[in-house]
């Protein structure tokens, strides 16, 4: 728990509630939520069992290093002499959660202070030197805190150019007075072997060893506390309420769920609405809770935005919907009206149908006549059952060569399928299986495969799309209904679907009727019944939003004439900086400053701000092959401190290493000890695969929005990658992500690595840097930093009608003497 958890735990007084915030607690935190089974819960009741068994509490610091880190595959325990009434214990692991190398771990009892600590580099081990396990940001070689006259100080961490300072068991002997046998000291091919390797990477290595392995991990959802707290059905102590009915239906199902449908009617006159942006506007928050028993079986919120001109009656209606297994439930609401801060709050029996038996029960409960008519087109279309069709996504990333892409389909009105691949058709098939066959090529690209489901008639009712090598980090919503073009009467549907990207949480999704936002869903089902104040042309938006604030849209035409198309718009950003005659950032300047051309034609700017305070994406494509050995040390410090000066809480910086080929180590955080976790444990090995590094770099970005940055740090010529220079060359001028090159003590001979860094560095607005040494990493970096905040946005609406996928060159002029724009040379529509 942390400290915000624990106080809102304290704060439930409902048995219900507290059940339901266990689960949500140990779900918020699931490695593998696909799975039944809970494995770091059970991981976690295993080790809290051993923990009491080894140390009769589970507030001791070894308790705590055992909690998150597991059992040690050797634990050697001594106790001192009596003279020092001291004890030591020596704990070997192969491997942790919190530490990805093999190490060791020597504790000792602290006599002054009666509690067990952690013996860390420069610590006068065991007597009271009053020195803590340091913070792996500490990064001062000095190590010389709290020593006291006549302390013994063990030289683990110490430069290796300092004879006499690795540990051996006679100085462990000598420290804290105690014989260490040998078969502990040399057991499992020596743990002190493990210290002594570790001892010569410097105190910064080891420190950040320690820190890691008690610190505990970052929840993975952050947000699941306030999320949590905000579908709250208590009412706020003294709060004042207001009258309104609940009526309900069972209008139809979806997959083996029944669909209910509640209607909170308020009287208008007890209303009082807000004014938004010249429009009066009644506003509402409604929290529910489905009690199974006395289990709390799902809690829901929505907001509803309801204009008063679009109100044409004395009752307003108030329309939700949850999907429920058959059985008998309690349902608590609590509607709160914004603009004065009422509640009205009420309990409710349901007794849920089974999915087959809604069609004969509907229409049972009673509703208001005019709410139930305008109900009736919406509610039709459920009963009348689901009809859908979702592309499978075949395994693998990165997909290249013939694949085979699968579709699951539900309805009896699928006569045929139609598939698309970047919106040209390419096969009908008329049967099961439905399926097609893909020759993808031999270079990962992105595609977008389009299915359709028709009808007899040859109405499509039903399609999917699946954008083939998009990265993890794809944000998309979807509108599934209403379809463009259909035509509604009384009301309309509303259903979308939302992709997030990994990592990240959605926020909420808002339903639109045209600029006007009819209601605010904060989860699962998407869908929404908007009732239509006329049957004029319109259109309905889904607007979803991430917890970091980024939004994606979706809209879909209704009551319109045939003759309404979709538009194709291509909306081209680019993140631009300006350099003066000293290569310094220039800020300040605004649109009448820039120029913009595609293909020699200029463009109008659409579009233009400073992005000083915009979120950044970046990753460190870090060279871990043999030839970094010397360096790993100085490049890991350096990483630490960009993190640290240029991460913000809105930022997020991703760590991929790589030799013989790429390996993901810290996907996108913005938590220091996440990202000190990945850097810790490195080991220099192999060869060097830059170029396939690099383009798996790139696929790694794909859908992550805003201002995205890729820093690729290497020391070496390319030797071992299956794609050319020219393969990744095209690939960058497709992902549209900036790259910096760094290379490292690349002699001057060596211009064709050289030329190439530079190059793919050009292409795609970054700069390419050479140095001497890593210890220069630091002001590199500075200047990166420097350049990703001065940089300005300029989005462009191309004018270009062509369809072909040809490259498109772009060229960005700014005005002034001495100014120079950098910008992507280009893109592929």
């Amino acid at each position: 728990l942390t400290a915000e958890e624990r106080e809102t735990f304290l704060t439930l007084h409902r048995e219900y509630q507290r059940d339901a915030f266990i689960r949500t607690f140990w779900r918020s935190r699931d490695p593998y939520p696909d799975t039944a089974r809970n494995e770091l819960r059970h991981r976690w009741e295993d080790r809290v069992e051993l923990a009491r068994r080894w140390f009769g509490t589970v507030l001791d610091l070894r308790a705590r290093v055992l909690l998150l880190n597991g059992e040690p595959i050797l634990r050697c325990q001594q106790m001192a002499s009596t003279t020092l009434r001291q004890r030591v214990e020596l704990w070997f692991y192969r491997y942790s959660e919190r530490y990805s190398g093999q190490f060791a771990l020597i504790f000792f009892y602290d006599v002054e202070t009666r509690r067990w600590r952690l013996w860390e580099p420069g610590m006068a081990g065991g007597r009271g030197s009053g020195q803590g396990v340091r913070d792996p940001r500490d990064r001062r070689r000095g190590t010389g805190r709290g020593r006291g006259r006549g302390d013994l100080q063990v030289g683990i961490g110490e430069p290796r150019d300092r004879p006499g300072n690795t540990i051996s068991g006679k100085v462990l002997q000598r420290i804290f007075g105690v014989e260490l046998p040998e078969d502990c000291l040399d057991a499992q091919g020596s743990a002190l072997e493990i210290i002594r390797d570790i001892s010569r990477h410097g105190p910064f290595s080891y420190q950040l060893l320690l820190a890691s392995v008690q610190t505990p991990p970052v929840p993975p959802n952050r947000e699941w506390l306030p999320t949590f707290t905000s579908f709250s059905t208590e009412l706020p102590d003294g709060s004042s309420t207001f009258e309104a009915s609940l009526t309900f239906d069972f209008p139809g199902w979806y997959g083996q769920r029944t669909i209910f449908e509640g209607v909170l009617t308020v009287p208008v006159g007890e209303l009082e609405p807000s004014e938004l942006g010249g429009h009066r506007v009644y506003n509402f928050v409604l929290n529910g809770e489905v009690l199974r028993g006395k289990e709390l079986f799902e809690h829901f919120r929505y907001r509803f935005d309801v204009p008063a001109d679009s109100v044409a009656s004395i009752q307003m209606p108030l329309v939700f919907q949850r999907y429920l297994r058959a059985g008998e439930y309690t349902l608590v609401l609590r509607l709160e009206e914004l603009a004065t801060g009422r509640f009205h709050r009420q309990e409710r029996s349901l007794s849920v149908p089974r999915a087959e038996q809604t069609a004969a029960l509907s229409g049972l409960t009673t509703t208001d006549p005019e709410t139930a008519r305008l109900l009736a087109e919406a509610n039709a279309a459920i009963a009348a059952g689901e009809t859908s069709i979702r592309l499978v996504k075949p395994l693998g990333e990165m997909l290249t060569g013939l694949i085979r892409f699968d579709t699951q389909v539900i309805g009896e009105q699928v006569d045929k399928v139609v598939f698309s691949l970047d919106d040209q058709p390419i096969l009908t098939k008329v049967g099961p299986p439905y399926s097609v066959e893909l020759d993808l090529g031999f270079l990962p690209r992105l595609v977008t495969l389009r299915v359709a489901a028709l009808d007899a008639a040859g109405n499509e009712v039903a399609s999917d799309e699946l954008v083939v090598n998009a990265g993890g980090y794809r944000f998309v919503v979807r509108l599934v209904e209403p379809r463009p073009g259909g035509q509604f009467s009384g009301a309309v549907r509303v259903r979308a679907t939302v992709e997030v990207p990994e990592g990240e949480r959605l926020d909420r999704v808002e339903i639109f009727l045209n600029e006007d936002r009819m209601a605010t869903l904060y989860g699962p089902p998407l869908v929404h019944t908007i009732l239509l104040p006329n049957e004029e042309v319109a259109y309905v938006r889904a607007v979803a939003y991430l917890k970091t604030g980024e939004e994606v849209e979706d809209a879909s035409f209704i009551n319109a004439p045939g003759l309404v198309e979709d538009v194709d718009v291509q909306f081209v950003e680019l993140y631009t900086l300006v350099l003066d005659r000293n290569r310094r950032p220039v800020t300040g300047l605004t649109r009448a400053d820039f120029t913009v051309r595609e293909d020699g034609v200029e463009q109008e700017i659409r579009r233009f701000e400073e992005v000083e305070n915009r979120s950044i994406r970046a990753a460190i494509l870090l060279d871990t092959s043999a030839s970094m050995e010397e360096n790993l040390i100085t490049a890991q410090q350096a990483a630490l401190a960009f993190f640290e000066q240029t991460i913000e809480a809105r930022d997020r910086l991703g760590l991929i290493t790589f030799s013989d080929r790429p390996h993901l180590a810290v996907k996108f955080t913005n938590d220091l000890a996440t990202f000190g976790g990945g850097l810790a444990g490195l080991k220099c090995e192999g060869g060097t695969a830059l170029y396939d590094s690099v383009i798996y770099s790139l696929f790694y970005f794909d859908g992550v929005q805003g201002q995205r940055a890729l820093l690729v740090i290497s020391d070496g010529e390319d030797e071992r990658s299956r794609f050319s220079f020219d393969d990744t060359l095209e690939y960058a001028r497709r992902a549209g992500v900036t790259i910096y090159t760094i290379g490292i003590d690349l002699a001057r001979r060596e211009t064709g690595i050289r030329r190439r860094l530079n190059r793919l560095a050009a292409e795609t607005g970054g700069r390419g840097f050479f140095i001497d040494s890593v210890d220069q990493l630091t002001e590199v970096y500075q200047v990166i930093q420097e350049e990703l905040r001065s940089r300005f946005l300029i989005a462009y609406q191309s004018t270009n009608s062509e369809t072909d996928s040809r490259f498109r060159g772009v060229e960005v002029e700014v005005e002034g003497r001495g100014l120079e724009a950098s910008t992507l040379r280009g893109y592929f529509p």
